[in-house]
Parts: C-alpha cells; structure tokens; sequence
C-alpha cells in the first residue's frame, strides 16, 4: 500500500516536472521565433544634399564708431551760468551748449572798446596833423601804435568771451548732462557726449594673408547682441596702408546707414565681409551632421543590396532602404545649412531627423513626419 502510494506521487511530480519544461521551452521558442523575425524599419526624415552658390566669407569683429563723436569740454574754468541743452535733445551744428560766467569779461571789454574809440580818434587827428607837419613822424606812428594794440586787447577779450561758451561743432544727439547751473568747473571738464549716429563705422581686422581678398565697396554684413536675429548691410569705406607689426593684421574700416538709430557707438560687432566670385557646394540641412572628436558624420540614404550586387526588395517589390553612415568633411555654417567639401554627393538624401537609433546598415523608411526633424533641429556632438 505504502509503495503504491510512493509511486503515485512520483508520478505526479514527474508530471509537474515535464508541464514546467514544456512551458519553459515553449517560451524558447517563442522568444526564438520573434528575434528572427524581421525588425521593422525606422523612421528617419530625410533632406536632399543640394548644389548651389555658395558665398565665401571672412568673419571678423570689430567696434562701432559713430561718423562724428566727440566729448563736449571747456578750454578754461568758470562757474556755468546756463545750460543750453536737455539730456538726450537732438542738436543742429553752431547752436549753444553752455554758457559760463563772464561779468568780468564783459566789464574789460567795455574797457578796451573806450579805449579803442579814443585811440581812432586820436588817430584821426595825427593823421591831419602829420600831413601839415604840425606833429612828427614819430609821434603820429605812436598813435598808428596804439590803435593796433587797442584793436588787438578788443579782439583777445571777445575771444575770451567765445571760449566762455559751447557751440555744437556739428548736428547730432548729445548724451547725459554732467553739470549744473552754478558748478564751477576746471578746463577740460566734459560736459557732456555729441554723436552723429546717422552713420557708423565698424573699425576690424583682418590677417594680412586676407588682405588680396578685400576691397573698397565690398559688402558686410553686421551684427550686435542686441539684434542678434537682424543683420545691418555695409561696404568697406577704407583699408589702412599698413600691417601692424605687433599683430600682422591690417586695419579696415566699414561704413553703414543707421536711420533708425538702433546702433550705438562702442557696440560689439560680429562681422561677415562678402567675399567675391561664389562657386558652387554641395550644402546639407545642419541638424543632419554629427560631430564628433574623430571626425563629422552622417547618414546617407542607400539601397540594401544581395550579396550578388542586386538590389534587395521587399514584399512589395519596393528596395529595401538602409542608413550609410559617412564621414564627411565640412565648411561653413550659415542660416541652418552646413558646406559639405568632402564625403556627399548631388541630390543624395540625407537623413536628418531620427539618427540617434540608427546603426550603420539599419533598415529605414522615409517618413513624411516633421517633428523628426523639428527634434533634431541642433547640431548633435557624441
């Protein structure tokens, strides 16, 4: 009875064993069945590698210069009497800035002009006189003498009185007032800043290995932090005749129109000078490179080909599609588009959205998606 009820548990156990493996290997082969089964292909937004004329540039920086800028200041000292002028007011050429005290001037020169009425007078009689010779030679040149310096002490004393006052020396927009009335202030004290900012200057430089490849009336284009998604038009206005020794670099200077006063003198300028004759280059859309330290790449569109050379197809008798991973060599980068020298030919198809689960050789379909792009819209570095 005991052995009988051994063997029926044996059995059982053995049955339980031989369901567990059954299962077990069918899970096998089930994992089995799906890893060989064909992976379906990856979606990738593509861009045609396009040949076009392509402008070569010579970036730079430089400085903003306004056509006309100088610090308003007195040549002598004095207490200020009136301020001419409002902080930030638009002023045309000769009208009055600032006038200084000038009572004692004026009383001197009221002075010397007596004194000059008195010396024509006399002057007037010796002349009568000397011809009748009631008075001599000597003495009608005393009086010729006397007129010229009377003459001279009125004309010193009106020039002191113009140096008591600022005119503007040309039409611009004056800064920010530095003094009040009834300072007193040293010579050279600034009064405030006069720009003509109608027109600019961006002073830059160049190395003198680029100095063949620039010339008077060539275009450039600028732009300021302040404007970084607007760019301002130019032409080179002047180039300096000499290398600097220190830096072999030559000095150039470019004029551009600013109506609506959004440059200001001493900006920070990035700068592209236009250089001439464009030739043709193959460019890309930038978001398909990938850059990395041993070099730039990236997938081109190609056909999956047998081991014969056909072109393989799928079961719609389309060819199949994989991602050729390449390495390329690249130029310039300009408004989202990169210059391929190397590595990429006409009309080819790039991918650029999707590459980060690509493989070389990976099986990809075209899709007309454009978030896949949107999201690979920087330029990726691994």
């Amino acid at each position: 009875m005991l052995r009988r009820r051994m063997l029926i548990m044996l059995g059982v156990v053995l049955l339980i064993v031989l369901v567990l493996a059954g299962y077990k290997a069918f899970s096998i082969y089930t994992m089995m069945q799906g890893f060989s089964a064909p992976k379906p292909p990856i979606s990738v937004a593509v861009a045609t590698a396009t040949e076009r004329p392509w402008q070569s540039r010579l970036p730079t920086v430089g400085t903003l210069t306004a056509l006309q800028g100088v610090d308003l200041s007195l040549e002598i000292a004095g207490t200020v009497k009136e301020v001419q002028f409002e902080s930030g007011q638009k002023v045309k050429a000769g009208q009055p800035i600032l006038q200084l005290d000038t009572a004692v001037e004026t009383a001197l020169l009221a002075t010397a002009q007596a004194d000059l009425g008195l010396a024509q007078l006399d002057y007037g009689r010796g002349s009568q006189l000397v011809g009748s010779q009631a008075i001599s030679k000597g003495e009608f040149d005393r009086l010729s003498a006397v007129l010229q310096k009377s003459r001279a002490t009125v004309n010193q004393l009106k020039a002191a009185l113009e140096r008591k006052r600022i005119l503007a020396p040309f039409s611009g927009t004056i800064g920010i007032r530095q003094v009040d009335v009834g300072d007193y202030v040293a010579s050279g004290t600034m009064i405030a800043t006069l720009q003509d900012i109608s027109s600019l200057y961006v002073d830059f430089f160049v190395p003198e290995q680029s100095v063949p490849k620039i010339a008077l009336g060539q275009p450039v284009q600028v732009i300021v932090s302040a404007y970084p998604t607007q760019s301002f038009p130019g032409t080179i206005s002047a180039i300096n005749p000499k290398v600097e020794s220190s830096t072999r670099n030559v000095l150039v200077r470019a004029t551009l129109a600013n109506p609506d006063g959004k440059l200001l003198p001493g900006m920070f300028a990035s700068l592209q000078v236009m250089l001439p004759d464009p030739q043709p280059r193959i460019v890309v859309p930038e978001n398909a490179i990938t850059y990395t330290l041993y070099g730039n790449s990236l997938y081109v569109v190609a056909q999956k080909k047998a081991e014969d050379g056909s072109l393989e197809k799928d079961d719609k008798g389309e060819p199949i599609l994989i991602a050729e991973r390449r390495f390329v060599e690249t130029g310039e980068r300009r408004d989202g588009m990169v210059m391929i020298t190397k590595g990429v030919q006409n009309g080819e198809k790039v991918v650029t959205g999707g590459q980060i689960k690509l493989d070389h050789g990976a099986h990809i379909a075209i899709s007309d998606d454009k978030t896949l792009a949107e999201k690979s819209s920087q330029p990726r570095a691994d």
